[in-house]
């Protein structure tokens, strides 16, 4: 059974420009319906009634609207869920961006720190800025993988390819250990490939998109994190010692005052991402098949395809085909065809559809 949830909302927002920006990273910001992707993934936080923490952890400068989208969740969620955020969550503003492993040792710091903990402590931790759906099925799996969990196994979420896709690192997997299809020891990680040798993974059927979500025992974390990345765990010592950290509002929703311990952590503590640290090098990395479906909206293209209602000012478009304009201004567009059109924030972006890859080169060199 899943004790507390992790949520990572720390992004700078570069694959959404100009929308997105280190002040309104992606996970701020929604699709459709006016629910932002944070909000979508503290619904499915709260949808799994877990009986102890959320941690979102974020950066300092967006703490104050990562509360606010977090506070305005409570006035369309029932009594039960409201209070929830309200006694439960609590949002962690990082000293200083230090990459997963980091963030996560953070969210275990304030847990063991303020909780009292059963022999078996499983922690799930989420992505902010993924669509997910439906919520029933995504439930069943993290059942799976709590499971999995619990059995000691470090498990992430596989979700099973449906292009040769270059973006995602993936994951090989094994044995199948309950026979059912349904969790696998993974053989090992691969990182990012190249077009043909995605095409190689997806024809061999046994790799999978590393969905950047992970369910473990607290304790088991620890462990291996002491074992493997001793660097990491050496500079939370201090943080792990039992001073539970000073506690304010902000918007209503629970932030923390004053952490010194965490501080002078983040003065020594290397930057390394969780798959480095643990996942990459344990005994017992496992993985779930997701049955749920997913997407990671990294680009514009994606957000174009799903977007069936973009925030337009005025557009007009003569003799043109196949455009997506997403604009704070008045938009007139004529004789062109397969283009996204971005106006928000002051700045402009203007791609080709099927392009995405090369927004973040752009706004370096306009940085």
């Amino acid at each position: 059974m899943i004790s507390d949830v992790i949520i990572m909302a720390g992004g700078f927002g570069e694959r959404l420009w100009p929308a997105s920006s280190p002040s309104h990273p992606k996970q701020f910001m929604a699709i459709n319906d006016n629910i932002s992707f944070l909000q979508e993934s503290l619904n499915r936080a709260l949808a799994l009634n877990v009986s102890g923490k959320i941690i979102i952890v974020t950066r300092k400068d967006i703490e104050d609207e990562c509360t606010r989208q977090v506070e305005g969740m409570t006035e369309f969620l029932g009594n039960d869920y409201s209070k929830k955020l309200l006694e439960d969550c609590i949002v962690i503003a990082e000293p200083c961006p230090k990459h997963t492993s980091a963030a996560i040792m953070t969210a275990i710091s304030y847990i063991k720190n303020s909780s009292k903990l059963n022999e078996k402590h499983i922690c799930l931790v989420l992505t902010s800025d993924h669509i997910i759906e439906p919520v029933e099925v995504f439930i069943n799996d993290s059942k799976k993988a709590s499971l999995a969990a619990e059995n000691g196994n470090f498990v992430c979420y596989a979700i099973p390819p449906t292009e040769p896709a270059t973006g995602y690192g993936y994951i090989k997997t094994g044995l199948d250990l309950y026979n059912d299809g349904s969790v696998f020891k993974i053989d090992n990680f691969k990182e990012k490939p190249d077009f043909e040798t995605a095409k190689q993974y997806l024809q061999e059927g046994n790799y999978w998109w590393n969905s950047g979500m992970f369910a473990f025992d607290m304790n088991i974390f620890l462990s291996e994190m002491n074992n493997y990345t001793p660097e990491v765990s050496d500079s939370f010592k201090i943080t792990l010692d039992g001073k539970i950290p000073k506690i304010k509002r902000k918007n209503g929703i629970q932030v923390i005052k004053k952490w010194p311990e965490l501080d002078k952590t983040y003065q020594t503590v290397p930057a390394i991402a969780v798959d480095k640290s643990i996942a990459e090098k344990t005994n017992n990395a496992a993985v779930v098949k997701a049955n749920f479906s997913w997407t990671d909206v990294g680009s514009w293209d994606t957000f174009s395809e799903l977007c069936t209602n973009p925030i337009n000012n005025k557009t007009s478009q003569v003799e043109c085909n196949n455009n997506f304009i997403y604009s704070d201004l008045p938009i007139a567009l004529c004789g062109v065809n397969d283009l996204v059109v971005v106006v928000k924030n002051g700045k402009v972006l203007i791609m080709k559809k099927g392009s995405s890859s090369l927004v973040r080169d752009a706004v370096k060199e306009l940085e």
